[in-house]
């Protein structure tokens, strides 16, 4: 019976609620798609931020203003550009806190979560091992306000597949992306974040096979995003 709803799962339409704001998705489809540099995203990040505040207020507006901060820090990092990663980070974690301090929300403690967890990735060993183990706590305090916020779920489930071994553990971590797919409301980036994870969970196991369907069912979402085509090409 699994087996049969693991292959329902692959072979699925992508479906994803959309509750974002409609002038903040070609920002966040901008950088999964990673058809423009970091720096030909930043004309976009800039006005994307001044829509925020011309149209937000109060802790919804930090939320969006620390979604943009991860979203340029996620661009940065891609190219490895580690500082200026960082800094987009810190300043998303500082809208975060403001959020939470503002009015307590799933999406601020999520948002709080998500720049923590990147900023692990970019700054020092030592930063990462004091910070680290922040993420899965607020996460867990955005999941007890909403326990169907897919992102946050990822960020539980994210650490038994990326981290370094032996701290990882790929068949849990996939036995919990799996599980997101039905008991998260999943929007575009949380499908794609999930179904990547589980692609690349199978490729370090070396079990291409099994990678193979989940990372074409990324690139149904994002088609061209170079980390999944990497990994595929792989298997």
């Amino acid at each position: 019976m699994k087996s049969i709803i693991l292959i329902m799962m692959i072979f699925a339409p992508c479906v994803y609620s959309q509750n974002l704001p409609e002038w903040y998705i070609p920002l966040r489809d901008a950088v999964y798609e990673q058809e423009l540099t970091a720096d030909e995203l930043v004309p976009l990040y800039q006005s994307v931020k001044e829509k925020a505040e011309d149209t937000l207020s109060g802790a919804d507006l930090c939320v969006m203003l620390s979604r943009c901060e991860y979203m340029m820090g996620r661009a940065y990092q891609y190219e490895e550009r580690k500082n200026e990663a960082a800094d987009h980070y810190a300043e998303g974690i500082s809208w975060a806190e403001e959020a939470v301090d503002s009015g307590v929300s799933t999406q601020a403690w999520q948002m709080l979560a998500e720049n923590i967890s990147q900023s692990c990735a970019v700054r020092s060993t030592a930063w990462a091992m004091a910070n680290g183990l922040k993420v899965e706590k607020y996460a867990k305090n955005a999941l007890a306000l909403n326990g169907r916020n897919a992102a946050a779920q990822f960020m539980i489930a994210a650490r038994w597949v990326f981290a370094p071994a032996p701290f990882n553990n790929y068949r849990r971590g996939i036995e919990m992306m799996e599980a997101i797919i039905t008991e998260g409301d999943m929007e575009k980036d949380d499908l794609f974040n999930v179904y990547s994870a589980i692609g690349y969970a199978f490729v370090q196991q070396k079990k291409y096979a099994e990678a193979r369907p989940w990372l074409l069912k990324s690139l149904e979402v994002f088609p061209s995003n170079k980390f999944v085509q990497s990994l595929l090409a792989k298997s």
